[in-house]
């Protein structure tokens, strides 16, 4: 009885609850930092330069093969799994070890990855010389080393890795240069030579026909049309030397291929590297994967467009969704008649917040882009129809469709800040001659920033995840062009955009090369979240700043 009187009292006292919360608490830190763990390991993992090695396999029929590769994933099966595959399997042996290779040469084999099994195997070797090349197309290479053909000559077979290194730094010097002319020069003038179209279709719509009028647009033109050439020659020079060196390389099997220096990327033995170099060869992986366009349909490469586009939206659905949730906010607390009319709305902005995210891309598609991008094309832009400006989906219909989205979290969060304020200090206020509206503007609404932050805060993290509506207002697989660059307007709110979410969605379910795109996913995620978190750190520090700043204790 006194051991259940005590636990009674013990209960009363409320320890129990504060010790559940607190162990929930911890098992909620636990899973979540467990999960960035595994995203980490399998996404960052992903870029260390693994060991090649040679595998020594015996066939069904008695025959041997070699298979050239690294071991990227380990699992047991059945027994009778493999036997029914037709290997013989020991009547002892119960689970079976299999692995999976990447031994890239699809261009070769058709498959980047094969399952092997451990009863298949007879020897493994890691032998020095194996080489690994990153290429444009096909994915990697894994072979030898024969030789390197150097501005179309012969084929050199002595000290070869020093030829293919300097032959690569010559190739990267002259991709550099063709990046410079085709993105920058080029690009600059086809711009240029757009604009000038658009301006003399416009002259032409409004109906004036004076040579005079057009003349000084063909000189322009016939000037960009010079420069056009010469780049294009410079262009195609550069073209001739990028594809004069060639490596010639071995597979595992005996095969002979020549690989021109333009299509590699990166060249490497995993095997003769020491930790100083695999680190920076880490260390160049994963700036590449940050810094650098994707390829081979995203699943090389890097992803900075996406990067660049995920954060570009957030910032700018923050210009759209902070001043009309605040506003909304102010009017239906400082302002409207607390009535029926006002409770309603209310409840339909909390039922806002519910509604799913697919449904605001439909209307943002059929409102923002079709309705009001249509008229803005009509009324603003003539002269490039039938080709849309705004009337097809870009990052301002994305950045005001995730606003629509996001605006009752503010709304909710800035009238609870609101509410906070103390009566007696508009009372104050008011009472030392200041009108309502200088009050709300240098009393009430600096000490309800916080609760705008806060507000801020939470929609920005909801935004920078969503992707089914941006699948219809904006983003894209693969954008061509940045929405921000150094031609006028400078930021192209008309563009469409790569968003990181979208990246993982399409790399995880569209990839044709499943296994090969699974590491991104983890690495883009990964990414993703850690964008999300400095945004929202950088929020939540100016939100601390502000309370600060603002606090009623300060006077």
């Amino acid at each position: 009885m006194t051991s259940v009187a005590s636990i009674k009292k013990w209960v009363s006292t409320g320890s129990p609850w504060v010790w559940l919360s607190a162990g929930m608490v911890s098992l909620n830190l636990v899973m979540v930092f467990g999960l960035l763990a595994l995203i980490a390991l399998r996404g960052l993992g992903h870029f260390w330069p693994a060991e090649v090695a040679v595998f020594e396999l015996e066939q069904a029929n008695g025959e041997t093969s070699q298979l050239l590769g690294t071991i990227v994933d380990e699992e047991q099966v059945t027994a009778q799994r493999v036997r029914d595959t037709g290997v013989e399997v020991p009547a002892e042996m119960i689970l079976v070890s299999r692995y999976l290779i990447k031994v890239g040469n699809r261009d070769i084999t058709g498959a980047d990855f094969i399952w092997i099994n451990e009863l298949e195997i007879k020897g493994v070797s890691k032998p020095k010389d194996a080489l690994v090349l990153e290429r444009e197309e096909w994915g990697n290479f894994y072979g030898f080393l024969s030789g390197v053909s150097q501005d179309g000559g012969e084929v050199n077979t002595e000290n070869s890795w020093q030829q293919l290194s300097d032959s690569l730094a010559r190739k990267n010097d002259l991709n550099d240069d063709i990046e410079q002319i085709e993105k920058h020069d080029i690009g600059e003038i086809n711009y240029a030579m757009e604009r000038l179209r658009l301006k003399e279709r416009g002259l032409e719509l409004e109906g004036i026909t004076e040579e005079a009028a057009f003349a000084k647009i063909k000189e322009q033109r016939a000037a960009l049309q010079t420069d056009y050439e010469v780049l294009s020659d410079n262009l195609g020079e550069k073209y001739l030397q990028i594809n004069r060196d060639k490596a010639v390389v071995t597979t595992v099997s005996g095969e002979t291929r020549e690989i021109k220096m333009s299509d590699i990327v990166r060249a490497f033995r995993p095997n003769d590297m020491n930790v100083a170099e695999k680190t920076a060869h880490y260390i160049a992986k994963v700036w590449e994967f940050v810094a650098d366009d994707p390829r081979e349909a995203n699943t090389e490469g890097g992803v900075y467009p996406a990067i660049f586009g995920t954060v570009l939206l957030v910032l700018s659905m923050s210009v759209f969704v902070t001043p009309f949730g605040v506003i909304a906010a102010i009017y239906l607390r400082e302002y409207a008649h607390q009535g029926l009319l006002t409770r309603v709305i209310r409840i339909a902005v909390n039922n806002l917040a519910g509604v799913p995210s697919v449904v605001y891309g439909v209307f943002g598609l059929g409102f923002f882009v079709y309705f009001l991008g249509g008229n803005i094309d009509r009324l603003f832009f003539p002269e490039a129809l039938p080709a849309p400006t705004f009337g097809t989906p870009g990052l301002l219909w994305s950045s005001l469709t995730l606003a629509i989205l996001t605006v009752p979290v503010v709304i909710v969060s800035t009238e609870e800040g609101l509410t906070r304020i103390p009566r007696s200090i508009r009372e104050g206020s008011l009472a030392l001659g200041a009108t309502k509206a200088e009050t709300l503007w240098r009393t009430v609404l600096p000490m309800a920033t916080p609760a705008m932050m806060t507000g801020l805060i939470l929609s920005v993290a909801r935004a920078a995840g969503e992707v089914a509506p941006l699948m219809m207002v904006g983003v894209v697989k693969l954008a061509p062009s940045l929405p921000m660059d150094g031609n006028f307007p400078y930021m192209h709110l008309d563009r469409k955009f790569m968003h990181l979410g979208f990246h993982i969605y399409d790399v995880g379910f569209q990839s044709p090369n499943v296994e090969a795109a699974r590491p991104l996913v983890y690495a883009t995620a990964l990414l993703l979240i850690l964008i999300i978190v400095a945004l929202n750190i950088a929020a939540i520090r100016i939100r601390n700043q502000l309370r600060e700043k603002y606090s009623a204790g300060d006077g």
